[in-house]
């Protein structure tokens, strides 16, 4: 890892699982309380049904999503109940992934690519904010998201949507991801990569512990 590091000049980051706590079985969970089983392939990655990988890819508005969810319900439910079953995965900003990501930037020219959606984007934009007072924004160059690109990881094209825009040379770009479909993704495109699964921290990559 010390060798790519010397040869990165930009840093990629995955949000969920990266730098936001997430805990898909929350999500799951509420749900099911509602009436919905089934909503995460087994494994605990991916979606099952097809309005949650829409949304993630820009398809659906938030009342169509609401609407498609709600034809997968049992009974009515409000577009709050949802919102709430929906974001209930969202976790926090720790911390010190925050004081990384500003040392960080120093040194690297820094970006976010997150597979999400409208509904979460606000969600956690505003946590962030309410948390540091800042934008999450300002952390990056530039932050990039499935549904507003309409392409998800591990697509190639996603890849090459965000290396296009940002004017970035693969061979000196490290993107990290927990998982381990998405590093693929990024490695066809390219780019060097890190499957961060939980035996390293963040920290730890990086030597700042």
């Amino acid at each position: 890892m010390e060798q790519i590091l010397r040869e990165v000049k930009n840093i990629v980051f995955d949000l969920g699982g990266v730098l936001l706590d997430i805990d898909p079985q929350r999500t799951v969970k509420a749900f099911e309380a509602l009436g919905l089983t089934d909503v995460i392939k087994p494994g605990g990655w991916g979606y099952k049904q097809e309005v949650f990988l829409q949304m993630e890819e820009g398809k659906l508005t938030d009342g169509e999503f609401r609407d498609g969810v709600r034809k997968l319900l049992p009974t009515p439910v409000s577009d709050a109940e949802i919102d709430r079953a929906w974001c209930a995965m969202l976790i926090d900003f720790p911390a010190d992934h925050v004081r990384l990501l500003k040392q960080l930037k120093s040194t690297y020219n820094l970006y976010l690519f997150s597979n999400t959606n409208n509904i979460h984007v606000d969600f956690f934009h505003k946590l962030f904010q309410k948390k540091f007072g800042f934008s999450l924004s300002d952390l990056f160059v530039k932050d990039y998201y499935s549904n507003e690109i309409n392409s998800r990881k591990p697509a190639l094209e996603a890849f090459r949507f965000v290396l296009n825009d940002a004017a970035l040379n693969p061979g000196e770009t490290l993107f990290i991801d927990d998982s381990k479909e998405n590093i693929e993704g990024a490695e066809r495109a390219g780019m060097q990569a890190f499957h961060l699964n939980g035996n390293i921290s963040l920290h730890q990559l990086f030597r700042q512990d």
